[in-house]
């Protein structure tokens, strides 16, 4: 009786010896091909780098670790991923990282805690990350950061520049100055603004850009009303104004609303939806801008005006950052790193 044929086993990986094998070389020359050492010739490297291919060898990243005492491992700790500021952060920052040769090892929080935070950064000292890039927007998870004592190099990305750590911003002063400025130069007599939560470094930098440059135009400053980032908190933000566009003043004494500047596009999104509830034109009735011009944004009923944030640029900014002190320690210099924003006028913010 003919006995069916046995099930093939996993296939082995290949190893430096199958390579050196192939290549009709030492162990000894492999490990100099790997290590991009000057000493090997160009016919015995193309010799070894066509047996690799040959046999899909890929090298061993622990043995590597162990020699070389390097992991090509960088961590980033970041809060609220699913915000489309924070997702695109981190996305910059692990593309980055693969052109500088590196991997990440990413953590994320629903909540910035110390706490929290130095159990993630626990987490990636266990890994032997080399570095870590600190996503935070918080100003308390910034002062947290400041009081650890790291083993490595720390880059935070909108974490501000009230402490001494190394740093990489979007200017968000800026973008509110711009977009405020641009609202004005419509004719509005102010600009209302929906902020952002008030434990955000990101809102408070573009409040403190949005009053500035009503003060300076010796416009009057109306109060902010504040969301959480979502659209609901944006749609009841937009209810509330709402009842303040046909009155000439609000029984506060405010100034009635023909401009608003939303801290983001997604609020900015709950608000026009609010103001096209109430019958209210945009921007016919009243102008609106939002900030981060996220892929949606062209295509709102009508396209919103908004600030563009350069997501690629901030990872690219804080990798090189990080890599740059990786040999140095964790005391190298606090160098921050701004990068500015661009105003992106669509027609939200003026007629057609």
């Amino acid at each position: 009786m003919t006995q069916p044929p046995q099930a093939a086993g996993p296939r082995r990986a290949p190893t430096m010896a199958d390579v050196a094998q192939r290549a009709g070389v030492s162990h000894q020359t492999v490990s100099r091909v790997l290590s991009s050492h000057p000493n090997v010739r160009d016919s015995t490297r193309a010799e070894v780098q066509r047996a690799i291919e040959e046999l899909g060898y890929r090298r061993n990243s622990s043995a590597r670790a162990l020699v070389t005492r390097r992991t090509l491992t960088l961590g980033v700790v970041a809060c609220n991923p699913t915000l489309f500021g924070p997702a695109s952060t981190l996305f910059g920052l692990e593309e980055a990282a693969r052109d500088e040769g590196y991997m990440v090892s990413a953590v994320t929080l629903r909540r910035y805690t110390a706490k929290a935070l130095e159990d993630a950064i626990d987490h990636l000292s266990d890994w032997g990350v080399e570095g870590i890039v600190v996503i935070v927007p918080h100003r308390a998870a910034v002062a947290a950061l400041a009081e650890l004592r790291l083993p490595f190099p720390v880059v935070t990305v909108e974490g501000g520049h009230a402490f001494p750590i190394p740093g990489v911003s979007v200017d968000q002063e800026l973008g509110a100055r711009l977009v405020t400025g641009h609202l004005l130069s419509g004719g509005h007599r102010t600009v209302w603004h929906v902020a952002g939560p008030p434990d955000w470094l990101e809102a408070e930098a573009r409040v403190a850009g949005w009053r500035a440059t009503l003060e300076e135009a010796g416009a009057e400053v109306p109060p902010p009303l504040v969301g959480d980032w979502t659209p609901l908190s944006g749609y009841r933000a937009g209810q509330e104004l709402a009842g303040r566009v046909s009155a000439r003043m609000s029984r506060h004494g405010n100034p009635h609303v023909s401009a608003v500047f939303v801290a983001n596009d997604q609020m900015a999104l709950g608000v026009m939806r609010a103001f096209r509830e109430a019958g209210l034109s945009v921007p016919g009735q009243v102008a609106i801008a939002g900030f981060d011009d996220i892929p949606e944004a062209e295509f709102f009923a009508p396209p919103l005006t908004t600030v563009r944030q350069d997501f690629a640029a901030v990872g690219q900014a804080s990798i090189r950052l990080l890599v740059s002190r990786v040999g140095a320690g964790p005391d190298s210099s606090d160098e921050r790193v701004v990068i500015e924003p661009r105003l992106i006028v669509r027609s939200s913010s003026t007629p057609s």
